[in-house]
């Protein structure tokens, strides 16, 4: 499991992450809401160890992500991470992107990293793609290579920073579709999104940050049909328009 405590982030003088506590089950989608600017993304910075926090804890399986003897490119091997920007290598094919992380990193051989990289590719509807390049692929392909990317390393969590918001609104679907596919395969999930529709019909529990802080959290139906707080409620309501 992932657990969070009360942790702090600043970048300069702004603190970003005010004490931010929080536990994730093996096999939870957790649905990160709320303004830009609330501290959402940044949390998964941290998690994934490429943000230093100030003060607090994150331990990922009993790992503390920021001691100083973390091995932390073994424990990234864990924690598969996909942003807005899939950052492709534009020289190289679909498969060859692909197939990096388990070659230079896992150590894999070429054949058995093709087979890797082919399987993830096919698990996310790019089988016909794998000899293309890039810069062919429409934004929601890329950015479901970009999640085979982050599979090939078998990773036990996956983190998703608002994959979709980059996307043309006609393609937005196909990659909320193969996220719905790996929580229904059980895959451990965080995901920072302003797709309340998949927040509500994903998710285990959903987090509403206010200014740096968890507002509230709990089960998607409480907090978009019954929140408790009057920020979360007013969020919920300019979101649905």
């Amino acid at each position: 499991m992932i657990e969070i405590s009360n942790v702090h982030k600043s970048f300069g003088d702004v603190e970003v992450l005010k004490g931010v506590s929080l536990t994730v089950e093996k096999g939870e989608v957790l649905s990160l809401i709320g303004g830009s600017g609330s501290g959402k993304s940044t949390l998964l910075m941290c998690i994934n160890g490429l943000e230093p926090i100030n003060a607090g804890r994150i331990l990922v399986d009993d790992i503390d992500v920021h001691a100083r003897n973390t091995n932390l490119n073994k424990l990234r091997q864990k924690i598969g991470i996909v942003f807005q920007q899939w950052n492709a290598f534009p020289h190289l094919t679909v498969l060859e992107n692909v197939m990096i992380a388990p070659r230079k990193v896992l150590g894999k051989g070429k054949s058995e990293a093709e087979a890797i990289a082919t399987e993830k590719l096919r698990h996310v509807g790019l089988s016909e793609k794998l000899h293309v390049y890039p810069s062919k692929l429409s934004g929601g392909q890329q950015q479901r290579m970009a999640i085979a990317r982050a599979l090939a390393m078998s990773p036990d969590y996956m983190l998703f920073d608002e994959v979709t918001s980059a996307l043309d609104p006609q393609l937005v679907g196909e990659v909320l579709d193969t996220m719905r596919m790996l929580s229904s395969e059980g895959m451990t999930m965080i995901v920072v999104t302003h797709e309340m529709s998949f927040a509500r019909e994903v998710s285990n529990r959903v987090a509403f940050f206010h200014k740096g802080l968890i507002h509230e959290i709990g089960a998607p139906e409480q907090i978009f049909g019954n929140p408790l707080r009057e920020e979360t409620r007013a969020f919920v309501q300019s979101s649905a328009r």
